[in-house]
Formats: structure tokens, C-alpha cells, sequence
């Protein structure tokens, strides 16, 4: 299997995706480098971008680095497993996005299987990417030793 690259967006919503999350969540708004959500914080549920752009990073790990524009959905992981975040997201612009909290988010993906399927799909991508960049970090450690 291909691993997406980092300027892939494998986060992107669909249009059904969005609409639905747009009409469940509470639209805010948020300057530039604002935190929106901290690795190791609790879990509060998803976040749509709908305008700007928000840098996902690991604290020491560098190539997990990727920014996200609109229609990225971010927080998946966490959300659905409800362990804390294993990323920071900080605005890069000012953006605009929707939240949806936990319990919400799972409410809509009980409702529309088509949408759940969606969302793992995604969530899916995101690990692999996560996990293709371990390797990666994992080979370069052990090639400088």
C-alpha cells in the first residue's frame, strides 16, 4: 500500500460529511497560533476546518508535521477511542472551524453508517501515515547508530 505524502490531505471531508458535521457543531472562530487542541489533552471531540489553516505536529517528531486547510477533519483518532490527543493543532491563520463534541460526533455516526464509514476510512489513512513515519524516524535512528 502507498502511503499518502505530507502534502496529502487524507483528512478531507466530503461535502455529506461536512454538511452533517456543520449542522450538528458550533462554529468558532480563532486567531492565529491558538492551540486548538494539545498532545496528551482529553479528548473533546472533532474539528472541521472550514476556513484557514492548522499545523498538526508531534512535540520531537518532526515528520508527523502537516498543514491542514479546509474540509480537514482533525481529532479522529482521540474521538473515536477516547484516549488523549497524540497531536497539537495550532492555527496557522485565522480560521474558522466547527466543533463537534464527543458524544455528538458519535451520535451522528450511530445515525449514518455511510458517514461512520467515511470517517474510518479516514481515520485509517491517518494511521497509516502515522505509523509509515515511525518506521521511517525508527530507520534513521538506527542507521546514525
Amino acid at each position: 500500500m502507498k502511503t499518502p505524502g505530507p502534502k496529502a490531505n487524507i483528512l478531507k471531508a466530503s461535502p455529506q460529511l461536512k454538511s452533517s458535521l456543520e449542522a450538528v457543531g458550533k462554529i468558532e472562530h480563532f486567531p492565529p497560533a491558538y492551540v486548538l487542541f494539545h498532545e496528551e489533552g482529553e479528548s473533546a471531540g472533532v474539528y472541521l476546518v472550514r476556513k484557514g489553516k492548522v499545523l498538526m505536529s508531534v512535540e520531537n517528531l518532526p515528520k508527523l508535521n502537516r498543514t491542514f486547510s479546509a474540509s480537514s477533519l482533525l481529532g479522529l483518532p482521540s474521538s473515536f477511542t477516547g484516549r488523549p490527543y497524540s497531536l497539537t493543532a495550532v492555527t496557522v491563520t485565522e480560521r474558522d472551524v466547527v466543533h463537534v463534541p464527543r458524544e455528538e460526533f458519535f451520535q451522528l455516526m450511530r445515525e449514518r453508517p455511510d458517514l461512520c464509514r467515511e470517517a474510518t476510512d479516514m481515520l485509517g489513512h491517518e494511521v497509516t501515515f502515522i505509523q509509515a513515519a515511525l518506521v521511517e524516524r525508527h530507520r534513521q535512528l538506527v542507521k546514525a547508530s
